[in-house]
């Protein structure tokens, strides 16, 4: 394999992770899990299962790691497009919310009072 193994999620390159890439192997920059269909040559949207191999057996969440054998990453998964649209939702966000709300991660404070409104 020749061309660069790019992150499908954030694009951040995976020449740090040995190859065959593990079952356990994420993105050094996002932490997604990189034995995914979506990294996957097989992979297609378009046909039954989205997967292109028939004797592959179908995998529900496709972002998320697995145990496929017929699994082989591709090097071209990597959409800069998806990527600019997720900046662009959280530009968004921050100029409702604002830089800090965006940043703070859920307390558990605010987690019970939004649980709280729908009792």
């Amino acid at each position: 394999m020749t061309d660069i193994l790019r992150c499908y999620r954030c694009g951040a390159t995976l020449e740090a992770l040995s190859l065959p890439l593990s079952r356990r192997d994420e993105c050094p920059d996002c932490t997604a899990p990189v034995h995914v269909c979506r990294m996957c040559v097989f992979y297609d949207k378009s046909v039954p299962k989205q997967c292109r191999e028939d004797d592959a057996e179908e995998v529900s969440d496709k972002e998320k790691a697995n145990f496929c054998e017929w699994y082989e990453p591709s090097a071209t998964v990597f959409d800069p497009a998806r990527l600019n649209a997720a900046s662009r939702a959280r530009a968004d966000l921050v100029a409702l919310f604002g830089e800090e709300a965006c940043d703070k991660p859920a307390t558990d404070e605010l987690t019970r009072a939004a649980e709280d409104l729908f009792k």
